[in-house]
């Protein structure tokens, strides 16, 4: 599994030109499915990307990174890609082999989104496999790749 999360003011999706997801301050997900993937790579991530420490102290102390989503009662908007599994080192043209099918891949997908939300905090989503322009105000900018195998 891999997820790129990004620390943002504000994000938003839209859908053949309809919002369909918006929140504020927290984190943009874009997640990758692999075809190997399991519940117990989600858990994982799911706890990552709740308690990844990326957003600055309150008191001004100057550390960029000492809260987590939680602490700050921030915000997640999640968004299905799976290009994050293109292999691009032959040819000119992405392969995407290690991409779990779409039948799986929205499975976990939902299960993934599910487990965030009991978190308590704001979850909006996308719309898995349709194509979504995301806007991302990316606040520092703080982006990460988060990658998990499965073992």
């Amino acid at each position: 599994m891999r997820v790129v999360i990004q620390r943002v003011k504000s994000s938003q999706v839209t859908v053949n030109g309809e919002l369909v997801g918006k929140i504020g301050r927290g984190v943009n997900l874009l997640v990758g499915i692999a075809d190997t993937d399991t519940e117990a790579e989600l858990d994982w991530m799911v706890r990552k990307c709740l308690e990844l420490r990326i957003f600055p102290d309150e008191d001004a102390s100057g550390d960029r990174f000492s809260k987590s989503v939680q602490e700050i009662g921030g915000e997640l908007l999640v968004i299905s890609q799976f290009t994050l599994y293109g292999d691009c080192r032959k040819g000119r043209r992405p392969s995407f082999d290690r991409s779990a099918s779409p039948s799986i891949a929205v499975n976990l997908y939902h299960l993934f989104v599910s487990k965030l939300r009991q978190s308590g905090l704001r979850v909006e989503t996308g719309i898995f496999g349709a194509m979504m322009q995301v806007s991302i105000d990316n606040d520092g900018p703080v982006t990460l790749l988060l990658d998990k195998e499965h073992t």
